[in-house]
C-alpha cells in the first residue's frame, strides 16, 4: 500500500509539474481623426491614367523592382506604405508603387477615383502580386 501511496503521489506530481504558458491579447481599437478645414481646392479632371506595379513574395521576404511609393494614401487597412515591402502588409506597398507610377506617368496632381485590380497567386513559400490602378487625372487648379 506504501508503495501505491508514493507511486500515485509521483505520478500527481509529474502530472501538476510541466510547462504552461500564458498569452494575453486585445484587439487594438483603430485611432480616427477627423480634420474640417474651409480649404478647397479646384481640381481640373482629364483623361483617363493607368499605373501597374508588381512584387514577389519568397517566404516572408516581398521584394519589388519599385523604389518610389505615392505616401498619404488610404489602402484600406492604415494607409500608405508604412511597413514597406518587407512588413505586413505587402499589397498596401504594391498599391502605393502603382499609384505613383500612374501619377508620374501622367504628370497629374492626383488620382481621381482610383480603381485597384489586384491579382494575387500565393503558393504558400512563393508568390506573386500584381497591382493595376486605373482613374482619372486630376490636376489642382487652385487651392483657396
Amino acid at each position: 500500500m506504501n508503495k501505491a501511496l508514493i507511486a500515485s503521489s509521483l505520478l500527481l506530481a509529474v502530472a501538476m509539474t510541466g510547462c504552461s504558458s500564458l498569452n494575453v491579447s486585445s484587439s487594438p481599437v483603430p485611432l480616427n481623426g477627423s480634420v474640417a478645414t474651409d480649404i478647397k481646392a479646384d481640381i481640373e479632371v482629364g483623361e483617363k491614367i493607368t499605373g501597374q506595379s508588381s512584387a514577389t513574395k519568397v517566404l516572408f521576404f516581398t521584394m519589388s523592382d519599385d523604389n518610389e511609393f505615392a505616401d498619404g494614401m488610404e489602402y484600406g487597412n492604415g494607409g500608405g506604405s508604412a511597413f514597406g515591402l518587407g512588413g505586413l502588409d505587402p499589397v498596401s506597398a504594391v498599391k502605393s508603387a502603382a499609384a505613383y507610377n500612374a501619377i508620374s506617368a501622367s504628370g497629374a496632381d492626383v488620382i481621381v477615383a482610383p480603381r485597384y485590380t489586384v491579382k494575387k497567386n500565393d503558393y504558400v513559400v512563393y508568390g506573386t502580386i500584381d497591382v493595376t490602378v486605373e482613374g482619372y487625372k486630376g490636376t489642382i487648379k487652385s487651392v483657396k
